[in-house]
């Protein structure tokens, strides 16, 4: 009885924990009149679009491996790191799509997400926006 009140107190504090942090998707101030859905978003990362609504080429950014960028993929598209890795190969590979611009560290893609009007690109819901809108919220 004692393994099961144990998994028991268990599944009741996952529960409660508070959820992961918001993601948000961001362009630099200097862009256009972005407008971007949930599901454009999810196209754009998955190489199955390459420009916004309005027919605007779009670029992207992605940030190192990490925490923030696998729970982007999670929240956004339902794959996991692996899942990605796997879905972008493929694609490079027969010659569909590239995948977005990796950048080599957080700063460098602030610099990035700040400076080019029309590069998106998505930051932990605490990292500073200075020099950017918001496009999307990931929750």
């Amino acid at each position: 009885m004692r393994p099961l009140r144990a998994l028991l107190l268990l599944v009741a504090l996952l529960a409660s924990s508070p959820n992961r942090a918001e993601i948000l998707i961001v362009t630099s101030n200097r862009s256009g009149p972005i407008e971007l859905t949930r599901d454009q978003a999810e196209k754009l990362y998955l190489g199955r679009s390459s420009t916004f609504s309005d027919g605007t080429p779009a670029s992207l950014v992605d940030l190192p491996n990490g925490q923030v960028r696998d729970e982007f993929y999670l929240k956004l598209t339902g794959k996991n790191p692996a899942q990605i890795q796997a879905y972008w190969s493929r694609l490079v590979f027969t010659g569909r799509a590239l995948p977005p611009k990796e950048a080599r560290s957080l700063a460098e893609a602030r610099q990035w997400l700040t400076d080019t009007p029309n590069l998106i690109g998505y930051l932990d819901r605490n990292e500073p926006t200075t020099g950017m809108r918001i496009l999307l919220r990931l929750p």
